[in-house]
This record gives C-alpha cells, structure tokens and sequence, in this order.
C-alpha cells in the first residue's frame, strides 16, 4: 500500500461500513482514465456504476456547474429558477410521452415518487388498498429505500429489514406467463420493472417482452413504470432503452447519467397519471436543485446525440469481440449479455463465484471493473470512451485474467 493511500484509508473507521470499496483512493481523473493520490492510474471501465456518462471532467458539464455555482445554488421548491423548469421541458420533450417531470436527488426517490404516484392513481380509481399490488421482477434493483428495497426482488437486500411494507408481488423477469397469473386477480395497479436489469446480472428483456407487458397492463388496467436509471440516458444505444421495445411506459424513472456524475433523479409521468397528484401530496428539500439541474441540462443534451449513439454501437461491438477473443484464450465466458454498452460477461461455471477475485486482479492491474454478483463481470463505461481506452481495458483484463488463473 502507498504512503500516500494510509492516511486518507485511515479515517475510513469513521464511515459505516455499509460498502467495501478497494484499498485505493482515487484522486483525479479525465475522460475514462482516473489517477489515485499516489498518482498511479486506471483505465475506468465502471464510470461511477454507469453515472459517468460522459466520463470524468467533461468540460462542458464543468463549465454548466461553474456558471450556475457563481449564480444560484439553493432556493427550494417554495419558489421557481430557471433550471429546473428548463429540464423539466426538456426530459418531457425527449421522453415522447411524458406530459409532467418530477425531479429528486437519486434514483431511489424517483422510484419512491414511482410507487407513490401509482398508489395515489388506484387511490383516485376508486380501488381499496388490497387493489393496489405493485408486481415486479425477480433479479431487479429499485433502490435502498424501505419501498424500493421491497420492490427489489432480492432477499439479500431486504433481509434484516422485515418487516417490510405490504402490496408487492413478484414474478419471474422474462416470463410472461407468470406475470398474466399474476395479474388474473385484477389486484394489480402496476408492473415495475428494468428493461435491462443491472444488478441481476446485466440481464436483457427478451424480444417481445415489454411489448407483451405492455399489453397485459393496458388489459388490466395497470401501470407500466420502467426503471432505466441505469439503461436510460443513452446507455443502450438509444436515449431510452424502451424505444428499442415498442412499448411506451405509463411512469419512467431516472438517474445516475442523468447528472454525469452530480446527484440527480428523475420521474417523468405520462398523461394517465400526471395529474394523480397535486399540491402537498409528495416533495423534496433538495430536488430540482439548480446546480444538479443545470448539469443535468448540458448531460441531456451531449447523451442525446447521434455522436454518442454510434461511439456506443462501435464500442459495443469492439467490447464483445474482444471479451469473446479473451473467452477464446481463455476459457472463462459462457456469454456475454446486454445492450450497447451496458454488458455482463458471464463466468463459466467452473469460475463460478471468481468475480470479485478477477476484480481484485484487474484493480491491481490499473482496471476498474465491476460485477453484477458472484459470477459476471459488468462493463458499463462512459458513453464517450474511446478507442483506445477500450483495446487499453481489454489488455489490462487479460493481464488480471492470467494473473488469476496462474494463481490457481
């Protein structure tokens, strides 16, 4: 460990220990490279868990937080500021079917406000609360929230946390035949779901899927709310992974990108439900912040572009075929999933449960990675991420690789 990594790590007694980051401390970065503070540096293959869209120490994003620091910072929802109203026209305008936007400060208040808003539509319905079942998929990630927690279908994030609140049900991702079972009661006001699901695995939704979804909501009467906090902000190739499904989300919730790494969420609600709730019925101190709100703006407008579409098709394609070249060597992938550059390398299973350890490698090697449990590795880098950087990550990968294997 360097001299210069002690003292920073520690004071990390003095944080709950909720995470167990590695031992570095990073201290610097620029585009899809970071230094730690003993200056040795990384290629960053992980962007903050997909947050840094645009990579690190995107000028433009630099200059919007600059400019808006020397004007506003603060002035809560008791009364209005330019940015904020202007993002909020803008994601209406970009969604293609939202009418209002609500913003907040992560992208488990915008899931929150999600279940909220859906709960307050079947209130105004006229349905009791046992009519107001929110079902979602095994394998998904909403947030950490007490709601959001339960509607993650994963026991190892709510255990300890019981008991957790009433009214979710859960179903197999992909599976349309256990959602319309579960949907034959008539009970159901929602179905909540990710159209790629990250933390389960980077798992895509299958052909048909959300269209099939959507239509069994339109038949029961229910809401659609799409999760893209990690899929949306361009990640999948377009700027909205549901435009690539053929089917249009009642609620849509969004994060992470959203802000290129400064604390933004959003909800945008499209006309069923936008006007489901009114004055006092839901708020945030923080939410709609100007500097996040500005930031947010010049993000939105760089994630949009037909430039950072087609840098994602291609480094999509140069990620694949050099993973599937590293497989080749190695043994090591039974398949590599996802959409654009949102992708889970899954281990063989006979590397079943090696992630973390390839990880740890990878780090040593100046790679940052992450995985998406035990057994796959998950590449979601900056949208922008260069050539270069891409063929410099898969050669550090392959170094961690034959590191990990030497050592048994």
């Amino acid at each position: 460990m360097s001299t210069a990594t002690d003292a920073p790590l520690s004071l990390a007694r003095y944080v709950l220990p909720v995470y167990r980051p590695r031992a570095l401390v990073l201290e610097r970065g620029q585009g899809s490279r970071l230094w730690d503070d003993a200056g040795r540096e990384y290629v960053d293959l992980s962007a903050g868990i997909a947050v840094c869209g645009l990579g690190h120490n995107d000028p433009d994003l630099v200059a919007a937080l600059v400019e808006q620091a020397g004007k506003l910072w603060h002035t809560s929802n008791v009364f209005y500021s330019a940015p904020p109203l202007q993002l909020a026209a803008e994601l209406v305008e970009a969604s293609g079917f939202a009418t209002r936007a609500f913003l907040c400060n992560s992208g488990a208040e915008a899931n929150e406000a999600a279940i909220k808003l859906v709960r307050k539509w079947a209130a105004a319905q006229g349905r009791s609360p046992d009519r107001r079942v929110i079902v979602t998929c095994r394998g998904s990630f909403h947030g950490r929230t007490l709601a959001t927690v339960t509607a993650t279908a994963q026991p190892k994030y709510q255990a300890g946390y019981e008991p957790l609140p009433g009214g979710f049900r859960y179903v197999d991702f992909n599976d349309i035949a256990q959602l319309e079972a579960a949907m034959a009661g008539g009970d159901v006001a929602a179905v909540m779901l990710e159209p790629v699901q990250g933390e389960g695995g980077v798992m895509p939704a299958a052909e048909g899927y959300l269209a099939a979804v959507r239509a069994l909501c339109d038949r029961h009467d229910a809401l659609l709310v799409l999760d893209e906090i990690q899929s949306g902000m361009g990640r999948t190739g377009t700027l909205f992974a549901f435009e690539q499904d053929g089917a249009t989300p009642d609620i849509m919730t969004l994060a992470k990108a959203l802000g290129g790494g400064f604390p933004i969420g959003a909800l945008l609600a499209g006309p069923k439900v936008s006007e489901s709730m009114q004055f006092g019925d839901h708020g945030t101190t923080f939410g709609g912040n100007p500097l996040a709100a500005a930031v947010a703006r010049v993000a939105l407008r760089k994630l949009a572009s037909k430039q950072i579409a087609e840098n994602v098709a291609r480094q999509s394609r140069a990620l694949r075929e050099g993973l599937a070249a590293l497989d080749a060597e190695f043994q090591v992938f039974s398949q590599v999933r996802g959409r654009g550059l949102m992708l889970g390398a899954v281990l063989r299973p006979e590397h079943a449960g090696a992630a973390t350890a390839i990880l740890d490698r990878a780090a040593y090697h100046g790679l940052l990675l992450l995985q998406a449990g035990p057994d796959v590795l998950r590449f979601v880098p900056a949208l922008n991420i260069t050539d270069r950087d891409i063929a410099e990550g898969l050669a550090r990968l392959r170094a961690a690789l034959v590191d990990h294997f030497a050592a048994g």
